[in-house]
């Protein structure tokens, strides 16, 4: 019977032997650092990893991580030294140096982000503040992410923590100056457009003016040559008529009274009131032309 009992009372403090030896040791991997704190005070910071010891009950392990941690800030309006209001969306990035000091200021990751939040925010009022829209949106951007950084991390510095970056994801005008500003835009692009157009209106009515005033001149001197070319047409018609008309006066004459009937008399298009014996008509009773018809004909 006693020896029952013995070997129970062996195995439970061999049970707590175990149990207390299990609680005494805690790993430390590499992208973590643990605070050892006895009874609510800290004793012992461990950076490297691997196997530690601690006392079982009376110590407590705290992890810290060593990886760079992210800090977003929610978009906030800032006045630039030009008296312009931006809507600044920017981050940060940051590492626990410190492990104690962080612990014994902030103590956690969430309340370290807050904190960190507040510096961020007021780091960029008085960066940004000091410079023009300008230089914010294009000129100094890079500059003005550097310094932010540094004022940061130097406030940063008393919670333990290293201020790895500080990136301005976005600087843009709030929504109604956005508005403002597209429409002042727009204007400006509507008045440019119609000053282009009433220039290419008035070149348009230039060198229509211009060639309506050549095609006038043109049409004017080929008229000009038409009607000499003609002159000289007629006048070489009317010479050799004339030589025509000194070789065979009656034969010239018959000629022209041919033309005439054929151009005097067509078919059911022709009324004449002549008098019979009229000379138009002298080919029809002689066919020299000299013998005039009589009235009986």
């Amino acid at each position: 019977m006693r020896s029952g009992v013995s070997g129970i009372a062996a195995l439970v403090v061999l049970l707590v032997v175990l149990v207390g030896a299990y609680s005494a040791v805690f790993t430390v991997s590499q992208t973590e650092q643990a605070i050892v704190v006895r009874l609510g005070e800290p004793i012992r910071v461990i950076t490297e990893p691997g196997l530690n010891f601690k006392w079982p009950i009376f110590d407590t392990v705290i992890s810290i991580s060593k990886r760079i941690l992210d800090l977003e800030n929610p978009a906030q309006e800032v006045l630039a030294s030009d008296r312009r209001r931006l809507v600044v969306d920017a981050f940060a990035r940051y590492r626990i140096t410190n492990a104690l000091k962080f612990y014994q200021t902030v103590g956690s990751v969430q309340t370290a982000n807050v904190q960190l939040a507040t510096l961020l925010n007021a780091a960029l009022r008085r960066v940004l503040g000091e410079v023009t829209l300008i230089q914010i949106v294009r000129d100094q951007r890079a500059e003005l992410m550097v310094r932010s950084r540094e004022q940061l991390d130097q406030q940063a510095a008393a919670y333990g923590v290293a201020i790895v970056d500080v990136r301005i994801r976005r600087a843009d005008l709030p929504e109604q100056n956005s508005q403002a500003v597209y429409e002042r835009m727009k204007t400006e692009r509507q008045r440019e457009a119609a000053e282009l157009r009433a220039e290419g209106a008035q070149r348009a009515q230039e060198i229509r003016s211009k060639a309506e005033r050549d095609a006038t001149v043109i049409v004017a001197e080929a008229n000009q040559q038409a009607e000499q070319i003609r002159g000289e047409g007629d006048a070489e018609r009317n010479r050799i008529f004339a030589e025509a008309y000194g070789q065979d006066p009656d034969f010239f004459a018959f000629y022209r009274s041919m033309n005439a009937y054929e151009a005097g008399l067509r078919s059911n298009d022709t009324r004449f009131l002549l008098r019979p014996d009229s000379s138009f008509f002298r080919y029809f009773g002689d066919p020299t032309g000299k013998a005039k018809p009589s009235a009986a004909q």
